[in-house]
């Protein structure tokens, strides 16, 4: 009997974590609590030696001396500052003036300001609050259809999970060991098909069912010549200024994440002033909620890193690889279970405890079975998506449910999600399908040509009629 719990260490580990989350108990707690426990089993029955738990403190020292996980509050900062300062208003305002005399018009606003949103913010609860609290009451008063309404409502806000500089993406880049850079690179392609598939299904909607997506009535079309171009640069300069400061810093090599999010944390806080709405209750609001998240990020890692720490020293490591690697398929068998086990795991649990839990168990089996890191990271982060819509437990839906009036009903909520999961869905194929939509923006290493690099060799003086041995594409 010893033997055998002894040799399953791994298998018993990961099923205790699993009934602590099923139970509620908080990640956090529930991972540092497992993994010290078969800590001391494992050390009791020998199969790690005490001094291996040692590794604990340079486990704890490597987060608090990670530069990169800085990034993680002050884009959060930004994103509450710019949540509370009144842009996003202005944005579905002047956007939606702009799309007025087009069927779906507001639709399309939504969705717009929703991936604007999501390139400011980076986080799904406070562009699903944002957009419902403005939009759903004003297409609510011009005919709207109500499930369509809360539907892209929803939808526009989880784009917010793919489109840079999302926090999904800085914490996936860490956990995969990649740069974020790369992580933002790749992301470009499946945000641009995502927000062209959610319009191209406004469009359908509006020639199918076009009392579902009216038009707005001429009267209510208040900016018209200069004064809509006014607003519309007010609404939208400030928003492409500020993601240009945060986004293309990073890409053209002029800053790091951390340096970009310190940057856009200032920003942010000077389109507030802009706004003049930059008061001491916003900042001390902005301040509070970025504590409150950086402090359950932190714990989160620091409890996944104990149990991580156990679960690699009683060999689960191994099991989980013998385990995955042994499926039917190879990459495709992988690929479909990865897909599916990710997809509804993301009904109870957030997406921090997913990437610090379940992709650290998957990724040295995608790198083994030679899958592109960015690629799959990026896939999960399209996949998970459709879990903050999938009725009954998306979040994106409850957030959705307490903000709406109480004539939204909750069924309006559910049955309105279903189309924007199959486009997400869809997106999701996509990225199997044509990977070239990720690894295309990736940045190619250079290529040496053999023959260049001989012809100059033999130009050097003295070395006339020489060769250079083992050059690639050499004989």
């Amino acid at each position: 009997m010893i033997d055998l719990i002894r040799a399953n260490l791994g298998p018993m580990m990961f099923g205790g974590l699993v009934l602590f989350l099923l139970i509620g108990y908080p990640a956090a707690f529930s991972l540092a609590a497992v993994g010290l426990f078969f800590g001391f089993i494992a050390i009791e029955m020998g199969v790690i030696v005490p001094q291996y738990m040692g590794n604990l403190t340079f486990q704890l020292y490597s987060i608090i001396s990670n530069d990169l996980l800085l990034a993680i509050p002050f884009f959060t900062f930004m994103g509450a500052v710019l949540e509370r300062c009144g842009l996003a208003e202005d944005l579905l305002d002047s956007i939606g003036q702009l799309f007025g005399s087009v069927r779906g018009g507001l639709s399309y606003a939504v969705i717009f300001v929703g991936a604007i949103l999501g390139a400011i913010t980076g986080t799904v609860a406070a562009s699903v609050i944002a957009m419902g609290v403005i939009s759903l009451p004003v297409m609510m008063r011009y005919g709207y259809n109500m499930q369509h309404a809360t539907g892209v409502i929803a939808a526009s806000g989880t784009i917010t999970q793919v489109i840079p500089p999302s926090l999904v993406l800085i914490v996936l880049a860490d956990v995969m060991g990649k740069s974020v850079g790369d992580m933002y690179a790749g992301a470009i392609g499946p945000s641009i098909v995502q927000i062209a598939l959610f319009c191209a299904w406004v469009a359908i909607l509006s020639i199918l069912r076009p009392s579902h997506v009216p038009a707005l009535p001429p009267e209510a079309r208040t900016l018209r010549g200069w004064p809509l171009a006014l607003k519309c640069i007010r609404g939208i300069v400030p928003s492409a200024a500020l993601i240009f400061l945060v986004l293309g810093t990073i890409f053209v090599g002029l800053a790091t994440p951390t340096e970009a999010g310190a940057m856009g944390a200032v920003g942010a806080l000077g389109l507030a002033a802009l706004y003049r709405t930059l008061t001491w209750k916003l900042t001390y609001q902005a301040m509070s909620s970025t504590m409150r998240i950086t402090a359950m990020v932190t714990m989160i890692l620091i409890g996944a890193r104990v149990f991580s720490l156990v679960f690699q020293g009683v060999g689960g490591g191994l099991w989980i690889e013998h385990m995955l690697t042994g499926l039917p398929g190879g990459q495709v068998g992988f690929l479909t279970f990865t897909m599916v086990f990710v997809f509804f795991i993301a009904f109870f649990l957030d997406f921090f405890e997913i990437a610090f839990i379940i992709i650290p168990l998957l990724a040295p089996v995608a790198t083994k079975l030679d899958i592109n890191l960015i690629w799959f990271g990026l896939l999960i982060c399209a996949n998970m998506q459709t879990a903050f819509m999938h009725p009954p437990f998306g979040f994106a839906l409850f957030y959705l449910r307490g903000i709406a009036p109480p004539e939204v009903k909750t069924r309006d909520i559910y049955l309105g999600s279903i189309p924007w999961i199959g486009l997400q869905l869809l997106l999701v194929a996509l990225m199997i399908v044509f990977p070239g939509m990720v690894t295309y923006w990736l940045e190619k290493p250079p290529v040496a040509d053999p023959a260049a690099i001989e012809r100059q060799f033999q130009s050097l003086p003295g070395l006339e009629g020489l060769s250079l041995p083992g050059l690639p594409g050499q004989n």
